[in-house]
């Protein structure tokens, strides 16, 4: 099945730290990608794979269909893939992946963010409730959820580069902010997520239409 990964990839990204500008000298390469089956495997009874692990550390892999419905649907580290600013891997389905991918957008992205980001900030509360301790890599990412919600409802682009907030993210994420702060932070940028859900500029809907055309090109390309 590496393969699949190896001879058919057409996007590979880098995302994580180090494409949230948020990296350190150790940190990891963490890599997702998008690979497109050969349509006449979709033919016989046992499907390709929707999903693959590997095969190299931190590396994970979407079919490209599988990948597209995970993106109508809002996932936020699925739509992070296609505004990556570390690109390693081009090739021409995944040129057309990237020019159809305003077509994902619609204002579902703020219950999708808001939801994300309630339910990390839910967990490092539970658990500092239960144990005293707080997980603060956690509870950054949740103020890094909120802002790139925001963001994405107000231009239309997902935020992947958050290397402005660098200081701030970090010294969250090392424990430097006292856990009122932070809190106090996530209500501001909650109220920030529906003031710009309220104006947003996206649309009710993402376009369907148009993922389908892209999936039926893809399709037809890779008949041979």
């Amino acid at each position: 099945m590496s393969e699949l990964v190896e001879r058919h990839t057409v996007l590979a990204v880098v995302v994580g730290s180090r494409a949230y500008g948020l990296h350190g000298p150790d940190s990891d390469y963490d890599r997702r990608g998008v690979y497109v089956a050969p349509t006449r495997a979709f033919w016989q009874l046992d499907k390709p794979p929707t999903h693959l692990d590997g095969p190299a550390p931190e590396q994970f892999s979407w079919e490209i269909e599988r990948f597209c419905t995970l993106a109508l649907q809002g996932n936020p580290t699925v739509l992070e893939v296609l505004w990556s600013p570390l690109i390693e891997t081009l090739r021409e389905d995944g040129e057309q992946l990237l020019a159809a991918r305003q077509a994902f957008l619609s204002t579902r992205l703020a219950q999708t963010y808001g939801g994300y980001a309630r339910d990390q900030l839910d967990r490092v509360a539970a658990r500092r409730k239960r144990t005293g301790e707080t997980n603060h890599k956690q509870a950054m990412h949740m103020i890094r959820l909120l802002t790139a919600g925001a963001h994405v409802l107000r231009t239309g682009e997902v935020l992947v580069d958050v290397g402005p907030l660098r200081d701030r993210l970090l010294a969250l994420r090392r424990g430097e902010l006292p856990w009122p702060a932070v809190t106090a932070w996530a209500a501001d940028l909650l109220a920030e997520l529906d003031d710009a859900a309220a104006g947003t500029v996206l649309p009710e809907q993402p376009d369907r239409a148009a993922v389908d055309r892209l999936l039926i090109g893809v399709r037809e390309r890779n008949l041979g």
